[in-house]
């Protein structure tokens, strides 16, 4: 990962550095997952010379009030906002820092993602789609485009532009097709993860390994092993079409 100049927002809350350094007490460092939390809490907790608690909202209300009292100028990382009742006894101890997000900052896309591509040893010209807004996962969803694209040419969106259905009102085959689309863009934009592409879809992992058995895998370059219900199987709509990789 990058160092703090590289985290989302930098221009903006940068200058704040030192005020969070010379501070006397615990820091509470808060944001959406993927955004930083991480290299920011290390990087303060070296220029303090104190400890530093990531995942702060994952230990139990006690436990955190007890790392706090050890730790009285100690940093605190969490996804938890201070004022949730789950970690309010602690964070109330603390100044509070948020880190905002990719697209709550995006006059810093641009200049995350070269930091992010000179990490990885990349260079221009890269792709315009690798750096395009809604990055989800933030940072970290940013670096798993350039490791996808670095290892395996990828692009982060490779569906088809629009719904391919044609003319035909048969509503099996057209929710067949619907289906097959939004299969393969969840495996897609998860870069064949499919824990993930299991959440984005609302599914279980069980009832994704169907779908893939149903309809392949277009990251794996895995085929149907599965030919779907009977009366859709000779439907033109449904025939499964040779997978990219």
């Amino acid at each position: 990962m990058t160092g703090v100049e590289g985290l989302p927002g930098y221009e903006r809350w940068g200058a704040s550095l030192e005020a969070l350094i010379r501070h006397e007490g615990p820091l509470w460092l808060f944001g959406e997952a993927g955004c930083g939390l991480s290299t920011l809490g290390t990087w303060l907790a070296n220029a303090r010379r104190s400890a530093f608690q990531d995942d702060a909202d994952r230990l139990d209300p006690a436990a955190l009030l007890t790392w706090i009292d050890h730790n009285p100028e100690g940093i605190l990382a969490a996804h938890r906002a201070p004022e949730d009742p789950t970690v309010a006894p602690a964070a109330g101890r603390c100044l509070p820092f948020r880190l905002p997000s990719l697209e709550e900052e995006p006059a810093s896309v641009d200049r995350c993602f070269w930091a992010l591509a000179q990490a990885e040893g990349l260079t221009g010209p890269l792709p315009p789609a690798l750096a395009a807004l809604p990055c989800p996962g933030n940072l970290r969803g940013l670096r798993n485009r350039l490791v996808r694209w670095k290892l395996l040419g990828q692009l982060p969106e490779d569906a088809p532009p629009a719904l391919p259905l044609q003319d035909s009102e048969d509503m099996a085959a057209n929710l067949h097709v619907l289906e097959r689309l939004l299969l393969h863009r969840a495996l897609r934009r998860s870069y064949g993860n499919r824990v993930e592409a299991a959440r984005r879809l609302g599914v279980s992992r069980r009832q994704l390994y169907f779908l893939i058995a149903r309809h392949g895998d277009p990251v794996r370059g895995e085929a149907p092993t599965q030919e779907g219900p009977k009366r859709l199987r000779r439907h033109p709509l449904t025939q499964p079409k040779q997978l990219p990789r």
